[in-house]
């Protein structure tokens, strides 16, 4: 793609971004694009904040992930726990967790809470999560299953919940160290993070209200706030900059040009297809082409993954086209009414066209 094309490429994102905002879809949104060496196109659009008072968006602002944090901290720290021997993919998990039985529970491989084939319910009741952490724990554990392990796909909150717990079992580590030591550190993530310190939180987005006051630089996830805003399905906290560093690490990694945050084996493990029983392509702990892709759009290749979060936020990448979409919006400020996905994928369909003409 000669620089006349890219140029109407990024122009005519920067368009939909701007109409989407427009129309109420998302408060504000920052979108990068770029490969295993460069940034393409990295732009901040409309307000981090419209209530109480507008704030502007920047490129550094900080997002509450949401389930991002189940491919970003949770699926990274239990692969590298793979990698190190610690964890095994297929070995059960009350193998690590022995209060994790019954009900059927005695049979869900890692395996399958990884992919969304555990058995477990989407989420459990969130007054299971009011009287604190050791009491959550004992609820998830007594919880029936909906369904025999590996018959059917079911996106599982308390499957990465529970994976977490592994991550901590495996480690002697709570997951947010475990993940900011041995995943986002080293990955030179320097504003990545569950429940954000002073700096950077007073750069984070502003959600929606939760008693009265608007959440800043607080997990929005309910269930994850009641367990103190560290858990293994939503609570991360990063920037657009901090996701392209990984994204290009990753690309790298995958050619064999670097182990950070993971060696090229341990990548391509974590990144292969696992099919569900219904069709549903998912790597361990990442979305390749599923139900829950949208966001992805139509235009990447097959070894493509990524997720998405509901707060409006989206990261896929793509090792064939050496490329990486990052889309953080905002949309549930400031009435939860925004919708993004559909933009996302629009995004995702004119990065990938662009850089399969710059190829050719």
């Amino acid at each position: 793609m000669n620089e006349g094309d890219a140029s109407v490429a990024y122009e005519t994102i920067r368009s939909l971004v701007r109409a989407a905002i427009a129309g109420g879809q998302t408060s504000g949104a920052v979108v990068c694009i770029g490969d295993s060496e460069r940034i393409a196109l990295h732009e901040a659009f409309g307000f981090r904040q419209i209530e109480p008072r507008p704030v502007p968006m920047t490129r550094e602002t900080l997002f509450d992930l949401a389930s991002l944090t189940k491919p970003l901290a949770t699926g990274l720290s239990v692969m590298k726990l793979v990698e190190e021997g610690a964890l095994e993919i297929d070995q059960l998990a009350q193998h690590y967790l022995p209060s994790f039985r019954g009900e059927g529970k005695e049979n869900i491989t890692l395996r399958q809470l990884l992919i969304h084939t555990s058995g477990l319910t989407p989420d459990n009741a969130l007054a299971d999560y009011l009287d604190g952490q050791a009491e959550a724990w004992r609820r998830i554990d007594q919880l029936p299953l909906l369904g025999e392990p590996g018959t059917k796909f079911r996106y599982s909150d308390v499957g990465f919940i529970v994976l977490g717990r592994i991550v901590e079992a495996a480690s002697s580590l709570s997951l947010d160290q475990f993940a900011r030591e041995r995943i986002h550190a080293p990955s030179r993530m320097s504003s990545t993070g569950y429940c954000p310190a002073e700096e950077p939180r007073g750069r984070a987005v502003t959600t929606e209200r939760r008693n009265g006051e608007w959440i800043q630089g607080e997990v929005h996830d309910p269930r994850a706030h009641a367990l103190g805003g560290v858990a293994g399905h939503a609570g991360l906290f990063a920037t657009s900059g901090d996701l392209a560093t990984l994204a290009q690490s990753l690309l790298r990694s995958w050619r064999g040009e670097g182990s950070l945050p993971l060696k090229p084996e341990t990548l391509r493990l974590m990144t292969a297809d696992n099919t569900t029983p219904e069709g549903h392509r998912r790597g361990l702990g990442w979305d390749k082409q599923s139900s829950y892709s949208s966001n992805r759009g139509t235009e990447l290749s097959e070894a493509a993954f990524g997720h998405g979060g509901f707060t409006g936020t989206s990261i896929w990448i793509d090792p064939e086209q050496d490329l990486f979409v990052i889309f953080l919006g905002n949309r549930l400020h400031p009435d939860g009414k925004g919708s993004v996905n559909s933009l996302a994928g629009e995004i995702a369909n004119l990065a990938s066209a662009g850089r399969a003409q710059e190829s050719r």
